[in-house]
C-alpha cells in the first residue's frame, strides 16, 4: 500500500503541474489561478512527506525501494539530496529541539528568523543549480512562459516549504517546552482528521510521529486517540 500511495502522490503532483503550466490562465483577476497555486503547494508538500516516509522505511519493507522513492521525491520537491536529508532528519529525531537538532534554532523563536536559518542550513549551491536547470527546461516547453514557471512551479515549492516548516518544525517544537510534550519536545494537534490531513498530511499529530516514526503518514491518524493539554 505504501508504494501505491507514494506513486499516486508523485503522479498527481506531476499531472497537476503539467495541467496548470499549460492550461490555467495567468491573471490577477482569475480566482482559479490562486486556487491551483495552493493545490500545487499542497502537492509539493506531499512530495516531501513521501521522502520523509522513505527516510523512516515506511514505503516498503525493502530498503532499496525506500531509497528510490526518497531520492526521487526529494529531488522533485526542490532538487534536494536525499542522503543528506536522511542524515539530518535522523539527528532531528535523536536530538529534538536541542542545539544538536539541525532543524532547531536556539537563538530565536521568531518564525522568519528561524525559517531563514533553517533554509540556510539545507539549501546548497548544487540544489540551486538543479532548480535553475529545471526552470530553464520548463520554459522551453511550448506554452510555458516565465510567469507560468514562476507562479505554478517556483512559488508553490516555496509555499510547500513554509507549510512543512510550520507544521513539522516551528509549531510543534517551539518554546515553551512543557512536560506534556514528552521527551521529544513535540506538540500535537487536537484530534481533527480532516484538518490534520489538510494542514499537513497528518503531520500535525507530531508527538505521535516522534513516539513511533515507523508509522506512515497515511496511518498516523490512527494513533490519535484523544486530545491532551498540550494539543492545539
Amino acid at each position: 500500500m505504501g508504494i501505491i500511495i507514494a506513486v499516486s502522490v508523485i503522479l498527481v503532483w506531476g499531472a497537476h503541474l503539467f495541467y496548470i503550466l499549460l492550461y490555467v490562465p495567468v491573471s490577477a483577476v482569475n480566482p482559479w489561478m490562486y486556487l491551483h497555486i495552493l493545490i500545487q503547494a499542497y502537492l509539493f508538500t506531499g512530495l516531501f512527506i513521501t521522502a520523509h516516509d522513505a527516510m523512516h522505511g515506511n514505503i516498503s519493507a525493502k530498503r532499496w525501494v525506500n531509497k528510490v522513492f526518497g531520492y526521487l521525491a526529494s529531488f522533485l520537491f526542490a532538487g534536494m539530496y536525499y542522503k543528506r536529508l536522511r542524515k539530518n532528519h535522523g539527528r532531528h529525531h535523536k536530538h529534538s529541539a536541542t542545539e544538536k537538532d539541525p532543524d532547531y534554532y536556539v537563538h530565536s523563536q521568531n518564525f522568519l528568523r528561524w525559517w531563514g536559518a533553517f533554509m540556510w542550513r539545507y539549501v546548497t549551491i548544487i540544489q540551486l543549480v538543479v532548480m535553475a536547470v529545471f526552470y530553464n527546461l520548463l520554459i522551453l516547453i511550448p506554452g510555458v512562459t516565465e510567469a507560468r514557471a514562476l507562479l505554478y512551479w517556483a512559488l508553490p515549492a516555496v509555499l510547500g516549504t513554509l507549510q512543512l516548516f510550520w507544521a513539522g518544525v516551528y509549531w510543534p517544537h517551539r518554546l515553551p517546552h512543557t512536560e506534556q510534550m514528552g521527551p521529544h519536545r513535540a506538540r500535537t494537534q487536537h484530534k481533527n482528521h480532516p484538518w490534520a490531513m489538510l494542514s499537513c498530511y497528518f503531520f500535525g499529530y507530531h508527538r505521535e510521529h516522534h513516539n513511533n516514526p515507523r508509522i506512515p503518514w497515511w496511518k498516523l491518524y490512527k494513533t490519535k486517540i484523544t486530545s491532551s493539554p498540550d494539543s492545539a
